[in-house]
């Protein structure tokens, strides 16, 4: 990855979308950001910043409302209802930069099940996103020259909240989500229950930003000769979410 637009989160995050009972402290969240985007550029990722808005308490999660791919933009349609209306602004920073097309009605995709591989694009149906959804995405990056492949979530939220991939063929994935078929060919860590948050992390080349706090899957990635940036995340795991959650990245 060499690009990502981020946006801080507002005094609104606290009332973010949660499946957890736990009160979110704004201050540490908003500290907790600008170690994540420091964490970014030592993985020599160029940041820009899009400014809060508190209209939207989960516009923090940037990896929503959009995805780039193929020299394409596709702005999605959040599942979330309370999040409708996040991607126009990611859609103004990206005009002009990519070519740009959307996901409209009946269609629903969040960012976050799109799980992006050197031959193929894995895409997680799951309570945020549709068939509907899939089948455009599958149309609008029919000239990327990668196939699309529908993925069941199971317990997940998100598919990549069970798997990421780190980079040169490595997959990042949970124990019980390690064997899947659409894993193939991949050299597969896999990420036993209690660490289970991070195998969301995000790979840039040949750094991988994990969340602080599991030495395990820290070892694993660095027997494989990654540089570990560990960042703190605990505040946007209240809301569910995790590191790649937080930016809109690409590599063009």
């Amino acid at each position: 990855m060499k690009h990502a637009i981020v946006r801080p989160p507002g005094s609104s995050f606290a009332h973010a979308i949660s499946s957890q009972d736990a009160s979110i402290d704004v201050a540490l969240a908003q500290a907790h950001h600008r170690e994540y985007c420091q964490a970014l550029s030592a993985a020599g990722v160029a940041v820009e910043a899009l400014p809060p808005d508190e209209r939207y308490p989960d516009s923090c999660f940037m990896q929503d409302p959009a995805l780039i791919a193929g020299g394409k933009a596709v702005i999605l349609r959040p599942g979330a209802p309370s999040r409708r209306g996040e991607e126009d602004a990611v859609a103004d920073r990206l005009e002009g930069r990519f070519p740009l097309a959307r996901i409209v009605e009946p269609g629903t995709i969040e960012g976050g099940d799109v799980l992006l591989l050197p031959d193929r694009i894995l895409v997680g149906r799951s309570e945020r996103t549709n068939r509907a959804g899939i089948a455009q995405l599958t149309i609008a990056l029919a000239d990327a020259g990668l196939p699309v492949y529908e993925t069941p979530t199971g317990q997940y939220l998100h598919l990549m909240s069970a798997a990421t991939y780190a980079g040169h063929g490595v997959l990042l994935a949970a124990e019980d989500f390690a064997g899947h078929p659409a894993f193939a060919g991949l050299d597969i860590i896999a990420v036993v229950a209690a660490d289970v948050y991070a195998a969301n992390a995000l790979g840039t080349g040949d750094s991988v930003i994990v969340p602080a706090g599991y030495p395990r899957v820290e070892a694993a990635l660095r027997a494989r000769g990654f540089t570990v940036l560990a960042t703190p995340t605990g505040e946007f795991a209240k809301a569910d979410g995790g590191v790649t959650c937080l930016a809109l990245a690409w590599d063009e």
